[in-house]
């Protein structure tokens, strides 16, 4: 028999809660401070070095592609992959998750000594007109509040499980990806790739949703979580929003993303919507790349800024070439972003959750995409047995 829940009574009533912002001293104010409190320069000097030993690594590789079949958990153990994102567990119609199908999966992992740590909503990348929620994102009432009510359950289901981390998108665009590219250096892998002005050129029609700018946009995300984040709080679950993929120009399609045409910017307008320890980010590296002119450098002060507020709840380790309006997917150690100094950084930062591939090169050989996975694993492995050595 499947086990319901009904919704909780949580309407969104209260007002939203807004972040603090709190300063913080800089070196050289830090210096004054502790030499009017009889520190000697050379204490304070002493106390700076001891801040840059490095960090212990807490952070452990994990992947959300497969599910939690036999042949998938298998397949993960043997790549040393002990941490998941489990997908969706079934859906009871118009009611949300079925528990027991939700408990079978966590029992599955664990046969294999896999932890499940995360799921994903049904807000997905995949575009507003294949979602099955879709009104959220329409904005269209009275239905997106019956579908938050499904969330609600969701994140009650996903407790009771012992699932805290619950990944989702907020966009009406699915993921755009205008043609391939085949690099004959690596054995002609196929490289997902956007090009902005490709894109113009095929003169697609507006989504269903018409035009919609990014107050609009960020009214939608503020009424859904408004009402799902004390849900979220009261059930320890956190709420890890993905970038949407990729940046683009104002009103692409009639649409402007939250994280668009600054991507930086999108995320501080985002981050600071609420002050939660359940509200951040499910951080996409390459994505966040796909809006920087020079992802190489651009992307450390990103990583530093959601990192010291504690946001990244969940890390998508994908690289690109290129950037902004113009750019591959790529394997991990040939794209412009140097990985070796972006898991340093996560590490520095004390991040403790899961790094995992997503998105991975192509190629019409049979087992091509499961060769691919194995090879983002074991250098995200190699990646945390380095940083880790210098602790």
């Amino acid at each position: 028999m499947k086990t319901q829940f009904d919704p909780k009574s949580h309407n969104g009533n209260s007002p939203r809660r807004k972040f603090l912002k709190t300063l913080s001293a800089g070196s050289l104010g830090a210096v004054t401070m502790g030499t009017s409190l009889g520190c000697s320069p050379e204490e304070v000097k002493e106390d700076k070095e001891k801040d840059k030993t490095p960090k212990k690594v807490l952070m452990k590789v994990g992947c959300q592609s497969g599910g939690t079949s036999d042949e998938n958990l298998a397949f993960k153990a043997r790549h040393g992959v002990y941490h998941i994102d489990g997908g969706m567990p079934e859906m009871i119609a118009g009611k949300g998750w079925d528990l027991d199908d939700s408990l079978a999966k966590r029992d599955a992992c664990e046969k294999y000594g896999i932890k499940l740590e995360a799921y994903h909503l049904p807000l997905t990348s995949a575009g507003i007109e294949r979602v099955t929620v879709p009104n959220i994102m329409l904005g269209k009432s009275p239905e997106r509040d019956r579908e938050i009510e499904m969330i609600q359950q969701m994140i009650e289901v996903a407790a009771k499980t012992g699932v805290h981390l619950l990944n989702y998108n907020t966009t009406i665009l699915p993921v755009l990806r205008t043609e391939r590219t085949i690099d004959p250096k690596r054995g002609n892998a196929s490289y997902s790739t956007w090009v902005y002005e490709e894109a113009v050129k095929q003169e697609q029609p507006l989504t269903v949703a018409g035009e919609v700018d990014v107050d609009e946009i960020f009214e939608r995300i503020t009424y859904l979580l408004d009402r799902i984040l004390p849900v979220a709080e009261e059930y320890k679950v956190k709420l890890a929003n993905h970038i949407a993929d990729p940046p683009a120009p104002d009103g692409f399609r009639g649409i402007t993303r939250w994280n668009s045409p600054d991507v930086f910017e999108g995320i501080k307008r985002f981050a600071q919507l609420y002050d939660s320890p359940y509200h951040g980010f499910n951080l996409c590296v390459g994505s966040v790349a796909e809006g920087l002119k020079d992802p190489a450098t651009e992307i450390f002060p990103i990583l530093e800024w959601i990192g010291e507020r504690k946001q990244i709840f969940n890390i998508h380790l994908r690289n690109i070439k290129g950037g902004w309006n113009n750019f591959q997917e790529v394997y991990p150690d040939n794209g412009d972003m140097n990985f070796y100094k972006v898991v340093k950084t996560l590490r520095d930062l004390e991040y403790d959750g899961m790094v995992m591939p997503d998105h991975v090169p192509h190629h019409p050989a049979e087992g091509s995409n499961l060769q691919a996975f194995s090879f983002a694993y074991g250098y995200i492995i190699a990646m945390l047995q380095a940083v880790g050595s210098e602790a």
